[in-house]
């Protein structure tokens, strides 16, 4: 976590960090690193169990995560939290309702025209990401997957098949490098704002730790792609080595003169061009 901030501050990058419930009661000194130096808080849900994807949840069930992680990282952090990302990105059409009800105003799960197959969690669902609206949009208020009038804003985390992520910065740094460049053209005949996902641990080299790899699904395909396979691949160059891709792909933007804000800040300065763009 420091190397990260000590990243973004070498750059004046001010980010949006999601915290799962789990984490912040565990390490709420993390929660406190971030928000001390100005970053966005926002919910990552209540933990990354496969039970409590908000896409099989129960409506109720997601209020419940919702409260709690919200009031958790607000009493922890002395900030307001108003911005959502699902673990693993699994989200229900009711989603946004359960966001809405509970003070939420910013999702950033829906990751446009991403394709995972079977190498994440929930990926046969994701399929809706397909034929989601690629630019930010108020979601309907029933359907986080379409646009309507509500006061909830998606801002689609960038993929392009593949996702623009940590994962594969590291497991693809060339393909990374040509994708950046997809992005950048996008957002010079759009003004889509690109949207990057990495974890903190991903700066952290957890090669040499033995690694527990518990299989989730009954599907045979499943568990060879998203499990043994996402396993191994997920350890390609963490720690040290993930530190100057990731500070490579940010110059990239820096000298397109692009600028850096947390989601709050972006839909601040975008409020009346969101249902236009």
């Amino acid at each position: 976590m420091p190397k990260l901030l000590d990243l973004y501050a070498k750059y004046g990058i001010k980010a949006t960090f999601f915290y799962t419930g789990y984490i912040a009661k565990l390490y709420p000194e993390v929660v406190k690193m971030a928000a001390n130096l100005e970053h966005e808080i926002g919910s990552h849900g209540k933990s990354h169990l496969k039970e409590n994807g908000f896409d099989i949840m129960p409506y109720e069930k997601q209020v419940k995560h919702l409260e709690y992680s919200k009031k958790l990282l607000e009493d922890i952090s002395g900030k307001q939290v108003i911005s959502f990302r699902a673990p693993a990105l699994r989200v229900s059409p009711n989603t946004a309702t359960a966001l809405l009800e509970t003070g939420f105003r910013i999702d950033s799960s829906i990751a446009s025209q991403r394709f995972d197959f079977f190498l994440s969690f929930g990926s046969k669902k994701k399929i809706k990401f397909l034929n989601a609206p690629r630019l930010p949009y108020r979601t309907n208020r029933n359907n986080i997957f379409i646009r309507g009038q509500s006061n909830l804003v998606e801002i689609p985390p960038s993929a392009t098949i593949i996702p623009f992520a940590g994962t594969t910065m590291r497991i693809m740094p060339k393909i990374t490098s040509y994708h950046q460049k997809i992005l950048h053209l996008e957002a010079k005949l759009n003004r889509k704002p690109v949207v990057f996902i990495i974890h903190p641990n991903e700066i952290i080299d957890e090669s040499y730790e033995p690694r527990i790899i518990k299989r989730r699904s009954d599907n045979v395909i499943a568990y060879v792609l998203s499990d043994l396979l996402r396993a191994k691949l997920k350890t390609k160059n963490l720690g040290e080595n993930a530190l100057p891709l990731y500070e490579q792909l940010i110059l990239y933007y820096i000298n397109k003169v692009y600028t850096f804000t947390t989601m709050q800040e972006y839909v601040s300065l975008n409020e009346g061009k969101i249902s236009n763009l």
